[in-house]
């Protein structure tokens, strides 16, 4: 055997040596990456329907139940298993199908291949490879995107990575951890805290305000939207891991804070030409997607308010950012609420609030007389947070309120590393009005008359003086908001202007447009003293509007004519003069080949709704928090044995001792037993007749 073949033969031997002392034997434990592999050969061939065994419903209402009922200051160190349930993934997918697609898939009609791309999903998130915004090898495709079957160009592919659509997979992820994370803090959170929160909404701090706020002198009003658009990554964190301790959790929250590459359109550095083409191009809607916002919608949202027209966004948390913006205000908001507790000093000779924190409660629609301040009233103060924005109302002299800034400013350098100066927090009095999500808070002066029977019969008025709240509409801001849509021009005399862009659609659904509009500003202006005269105005420059646009299609010259033709409420069917040839209208709505035509709503002050002053509690919660707490408070053993012993100790009966106690004396005595005297005597007699 030469030397080179002896050389290959001992390399082989040695190396096959190396390789059996490598094989594990049956006796000794796999190793780690013998195992990793093993898991990933075993997921690959799992059945994501053999995973779905839960209703997603009942696992996130007993994490609902969980957090109510755990103290506030429990922070929870694992949910992964709440993360890595399969059931809350396909939960999660639906929502995103609706919101890409507008539709609600069933449970039952997501294909499989679906399920086994959302199990991938899942088990990337788990296993820590998930990436945020991943293009390029999304393990999840939205349902609306053709399927790939063959390479793209670079111009696609640059096209895709520069788009501003963020991925679908992150929707999904997104969803599933607002499920998770959304309960954990929705105990945590203040109740003076009213954006971005279920059940909770502007129409909430409106009735706070008009019935928490009446005898507050001195307003301050605060905005820190400055956090929505600038935030550090570890300010964020560490107010997260104050209720949650998980570190995948933790983690994906982390990766996901990481801001994104902003386009050339958010930059602002698109070209004309692009311009041009996105102007002149008709966009044809895909077969499934979802169509725009009606005109009325949009409409609506023009008339969205300062304090709520910005919405946060943190890099690639998506939906999670505005949960994650009430995070870190929560601290604000419980610094206020011991801040509160703090500045109360009781007065007895006061008119209200003299004894309890709480006193003051009153029925809205009912005048609510305010004394002045001094040096022998109460000192109070109160404080309500719509998103970045805050409104505090103090019961005293403006040195308090000025002090009350300062120790703002100094939480919110410390907190959240934001620099605020005075033109953020300003210091208002209440008789000059204050703005807050389109309402105008003041103070009204009445003279009541005031008319008692005097010495001698004789029938006596004075007439006093008193104050009230007012939560008004801003007319000047909805006049500023119809400008800025182009419904009016002016200022002073406004003049309303055509409604151009209906200008190509029929009467009917034109009128149906804009009555849609009029019931959603109806309802917004629900709780302002002054909703008759805001809706009137909102009606004559809708209906002014549509008249002039009806005069140019039909060639009417004028309103007065088309209101001459179409009535007051544009009610009646219009049509050019020059197609006289044109079927009635009457025949052809009985054809069923035209839409019926309603008129435009609140023609008559007479149709306008009054303003609602139905009372609300100080002490108010939602609905869906109520119920936690009654249902958690039924679950509580502890509950029911203080009530046998409540009901012991009263002398009460139970409702089964009752019946049992009816149903016996039925048997025996033939009648039914009740437990007043009178019924007891008339048993007693009824023993001896018998007897």
């Amino acid at each position: 055997m030469s030397l080179r073949k002896i050389v290959e033969h001992l390399q082989f031997r040695r190396g096959f040596h190396a390789t059996l002392s490598s094989i594990p034997s049956f006796s000794s434990p796999l190793p780690t990456h013998h195992r990793s592999l093993q898991t990933a050969t075993h997921t690959l061939h799992q059945d994501p329907h053999s995973l779905l065994k839960q209703d997603p419903i009942e696992i996130c209402t007993s994490l609902w139940v969980k957090t109510f009922s755990s103290p506030k200051t429990t922070s929870f160190p694992n949910l992964t298993g709440f993360l890595s349930n399969f059931d809350l993934w396909l939960l999660a997918y639906q929502r995103s199908c609706a919101h890409a697609t507008g539709t609600f898939p069933p449970r039952n009609a997501v294909h499989t291949n679906v399920l086994q791309n959302l199990l991938n999903l899942r088990n990337a998130v788990i296993r820590g490879r998930f990436v945020w915004d991943d293009k390029t090898h999304p393990f999840l495709r939205a349902p609306n995107d053709p399927a790939v079957s063959k390479p793209l160009s670079k111009r696609k592919l640059r096209a895709i990575l520069d788009s501003n659509e963020p991925c679908f997979q992150d929707r999904v992820v997104q969803e599933v951890l607002l499920m998770v994370l959304e309960p954990v803090f929705e105990a945590r959170f203040s109740p003076k805290s009213h954006a971005f929160r279920p059940g909770r909404s502007a129409h909430t701090v409106i009735r706070t305000i008009r019935s928490n706020f009446a005898g507050y002198l001195w307003f301050l009003k605060g905005d820190l939207s400055e956090i929505f658009d600038r935030v550090d990554r570890n300010v964020v964190l560490r107010c997260v891991e104050k209720g949650v301790r998980d570190k995948k959790v933790l983690s994906l929250i982390k990766s996901a804070l990481v801001s994104r590459a902003l386009s050339k359109e958010e930059n602002g550095e698109e070209l004309r030409k692009d311009k041009k083409r996105r102007a002149t191009k008709k966009r044809i809607l895909n077969e499934n997607e979802p169509k725009p916002d009606p005109y009325w919608l949009r409409t609506f949202f023009g008339f969205a308010p300062e304090e709520a027209a910005k919405v946060p966004c943190y890099g690639h948390c998506g939906i999670l950012s505005p949960l994650l913006a009430n995070v870190c205000l929560n601290e604000l908001d419980h610094m206020m609420e011991d801040m509160t507790v703090e500045f109360f000093r009781p007065c007895e000779n006061d008119s209200i609030w003299k004894y309890s924190i709480d006193d003051g409660c009153h029925n809205p629609a009912w005048p609510e007389f305010v004394p002045s301040s001094g040096k022998e009233k109460t000192r109070k103060m109160d404080y309500i947070r719509y998103g970045g924005h805050f409104l505090i109302g103090i019961r005293g002299p403006r040195e308090e309120a000025v002090k009350v800034r300062k120790r703002i400013v100094e939480f919110c350098e410390i907190a959240f590393e934001i620099r605020l100066d005075n033109s953020k927090l300003e210091i208002e009095h209440v008789t000059r009005g204050i703005q807050f999500l389109d309402h105008i808070i003041c103070r009204r002066v009445i003279h009541p008359t005031l008319r008692y029977t005097g010495s001698g019969g004789s029938i006596v008025s004075e007439k006093g003086v008193g104050t009230l709240l007012s939560v008004t509409a801003s007319l000047q801001q909805c006049i500023r908001q119809f400008r800025r849509l182009e419904l009016l021009k002016g200022d002073k005399d406004p003049v309303p202007l055509p409604c151009n862009p209906m200008l190509y659609s029929g009467q009917a659904h034109t009128n149906s447009q804009m009555n849609k509009f009029l019931e959603t500003m109806a309802d917004w202006y629900r709780y302002a003293d002054n909703r008759k005269k805001v809706i009137g105005f909102c009606a004559y420059v809708v209906r002014s509007s549509l008249a002039k646009l009806y005069a140019a299609r039909y060639r009417l010259k004028s309103r007065a004519k088309v209101y001459g033709i179409a009535s007051r409420n544009l009610s009646r069917p219009l049509r050019e003069n020059t197609n006289n040839s044109a079927p009635e209208y009457s025949d052809l709505l009985r054809m069923g080949l035209v839409d019926a035509i309603e008129g435009v709503q609140f023609s008559h002050m007479s149709l306008i709704p009054s303003c609602d002053y139905t009372p609300f509690p100080r002490n108010w919660i939602p609905d869906h928090e109520r119920v936690l707490h009654e249902y958690i408070k039924l679950e509580n053993p502890k509950f029911f044995f203080e009530l046998l012993r409540s009901v012991k100790q009263k002398g009460l009966n139970l409702p089964q001792d009752e019946i049992s106690q009816m149903i016996w004396d039925y048997k025996i005595l033939g009648i039914h037993y009740f437990k007043s005297n009178r019924d007891k005597e008339e048993k007693s007699d009824l023993k001896e007749i018998t007897g």
